[in-house]
């Protein structure tokens, strides 16, 4: 969940080392360090945002040409400063970041405390660089004891690391964490854990399995195995530009990226509709149609607002394609003992593609006999590379924590995959020439949404003091309930639930009074006079509602404080449309409460630790 950047070459490293942290710092923002190889090595960090270190290493200009940062998210210690990375070696002679989480460090602290080893953080990430030092003999270069290392060490990592002993070099690893080197121009190399850390200075990008180490120096690039064997990897063009990840004149990051959802709609769509047909074009599946003949049960496993985006995809896939489908939290998958038989498919969603919970539970389907399929939107991410097919969501990167335009996309994506099954199995050319009218549709539909958005303000305006919140919805609804109030949670730290309205009677009625918001979703679907039934529930114990309608609902003109309007699609659609609102009022009230909008609190974007 944290980020790193590395950087090797001819130029000064500090500026380049702190701008790509910078664009990493929606991975991590506890704290941020940096390592620089000048002679010695020179460590400056400190708790707190990246502009803290820069200032303190804007006091300290440096000189050197190879380095290494990293920007942290807590996970073993508290975001302090000697818990901040890169963490080195007793003798300050090596210096090491790492992303991830070592599950055997009390076992190797303990030894390494017996060798005469002392410690100075509560971090994992301590025990691996003193275990380096301990295990390299004089005359070897720096990766084999890196190596020799890692070879000792149970857990997930993505480390970078560089010696005074070995100099001009950076070594690489990973298993778990995602790690990448960029290729500049010549003399030139850099790390990240993300692509958006290198975009400044090159799109050509080397993505490193698990289980892969590599040497970054003046002469380019070697990857290796950790038993020691050479290997290439394929490198890979980075298609967005540096556009895509600035703010391009909106306030926030989560503001743009909900007003880049009519676009990013469109591009998961782009080439991919057969209007004549009825029916999607999917490259990435078209060749795997004999396995997914097969098919007889899906199991999709997500986490987050994945999950939700999933829980709308099983509801469709069992209307349209009729494939019984069950929608699994990633992080509970593994730990149970789920029935999978080679019949079923296993879906895994995640918008970073390297969402640990997830690609454990995708190993845990593999493992059983089952098919795999991602849909993703980071191309070259690790469940991208490691499940037999799948769907990019050509969303673009998305900065903003709390997911809007990449939920969407999902939303999409799915339909389109509904779509292919359903073609395939049970759903007429008429019926899937409907979909594909109201999917070209969509992204127009959600370009009059985005005109609400000074209606929502005034809601927000209304409620922005309130301490709890309801949200309630039934059917294809109910998930963006459930999604609503995470993105109210996520960045207003307001407390909120979603629930099926039906279910809202079997306990939560009991919270409802004059101080209880409830967001009703009541777009006129199958369920609206159900849903009318239950917004008279509410009403009679005195609560203010938020009704989300899609038209203009005269049936609850008196019956509810604030109606916002979105227009009219197809129902499996409509949770696109009316989800949009629901990111807008969490902005707002996010944004009035004085509340970091694109950095919430305790949150980071790619939760790449169990």
């Amino acid at each position: 969940m944290c980020g790193i950047v590395g950087y090797v070459g001819p130029k000064k490293a500090t500026p380049i080392l702190i701008e790509g942290l910078k664009r990493l710092e929606y991975r991590g923002y506890d704290s941020a360090g940096v390592a620089l190889l000048n002679g010695g090595i020179e460590i400056t960090k400190k708790p707190g945002k990246i502009h803290e270190l820069e200032q303190a290493l804007a006091r300290h200009p440096s000189t050197a040409t190879c380095g290494i940062a990293h920007t942290r998210w807590a996970t073993h210690g508290a975001p302090n400063e000697p818990n901040a990375h890169p963490h080195t070696s007793n003798d300050g002679e090596i210096a090491l970041v790492h992303n991830g989480i070592i599950d055997n460090a009390d076992a190797l602290r303990q030894q390494l405390k017996k060798e005469g080893y002392q410690f100075t953080s509560e971090t994992d990430t301590e025990v691996v660089v003193h275990l380096i030092d301990f295990l390299w003999n004089e005359g070897q270069p720096l990766e084999t004891a890196v190596a020799a290392a890692l070879r000792k060490v149970d857990g997930a990592y993505g480390i970078a690391v560089i010696s005074s002993r070995d100099p001009g070099k950076i070594v690489l690893a990973r298993n778990g964490s995602p790690l990448l080197i960029g290729v500049g121009q010549k003399g030139e190399m850099l790390a990240g854990s993300d692509a958006a850390a290198v975009i400044a200075h090159t799109r050509e990008v080397v993505y490193l399995d698990d289980g892969d180490y590599a040497v970054i120096d003046a002469d380019g690039y070697r990857t290796f195995r950790l038993e020691g064997t050479e290997v290439a990897r394929a490198r890979h063009e980075v298609t967005w530009d540096l556009a895509a990840i600035e703010k391009g004149g909106f306030e926030h990051f989560m503001l743009k990226e909900i007003y880049d959802q009519p676009n990013s709609l469109r591009d998961v769509m782009r080439g991919r509709l057969l209007e004549e047909e009825g029916d999607a074009r999917l490259g990435g599946i078209r060749d795997h149609q004999t396995e997914l003949a097969a098919v007889k049960r899906i199991i999709i496993s997500a986490c987050g607002t994945s999950w939700h985006a999933s829980l709308v995809g099983e509801y469709m896939l069992e209307e349209y394609a009729r494939i019984p489908t069950s929608v699994e939290y990633a992080s509970e998958f593994r730990y149970r003992n789920p029935v999978i038989e080679e019949v079923t498919l296993a879906v895994a969603i995640s918008q970073s593609g390297e969402t640990a919970d997830t690609l454990a539970a995708m190993h845990e389907a593999t493992r059983n006999g089952a098919k795999t399929m991602g849909i993703v939107n980071a191309v070259g991410s690790t469940i991208a590379r490691q499940t037999d097919f799948g769907i990019y969501l050509h969303a673009g990167p998305e900065i903003g924590v709390a997911s809007t335009k990449a939920f969407t996309s999902q939303l999409v994506a799915l339909t389109l995959f509904t779509l292919f099954m359903g073609r395939r199995r049970h759903l007429s050319a008429l019926q899937g020439r409907e979909i594909v009218s109201a999917l070209q549709e969509l992204p127009y539909l959600v370009e009059e949404v985005l005109k609400v958005n000074d209606e929502v303000r005034d809601v927000a305006k209304a409620y922005m003091d309130c301490r709890n919140f309801l949200y309630l919805g039934r059917g294809y609804q109910f998930p963006v309930a459930l999604e609503g109030a995470l993105k109210l949670k996520e960045v207003s730290y307001i407390h909120a639930e979603g629930y099926p309205a039906a279910e809202m009677k079997h306990g939560p009625i009991a919270l409802i009074d004059d101080d209880m918001p409830v967001v009703v979703l009541a777009p006129r679907d199958a369920v609206y006079k159900k849903v009318v039934s239950n917004i008279e529930e509410v009403k009679a114990r005195h609560g203010r509602i938020i009704a989300v309608v899609s038209d203009d609902a005269p049936e609850l003109q008196d019956k509810v404080d604030y109606m916002i309007k979105v227009p009219h699609t197809i129902p499996c659609l409509l949770p696109v449309l009316t989800t949009v609102p629901l990111q807008l009022l969490a902005y707002h009230m996010a944004v009035l409460r004085g509340a970091d909008v694109d950095q919430p609190r305790n949150l980071a974007k790619s939760v790449t630790v169990e």
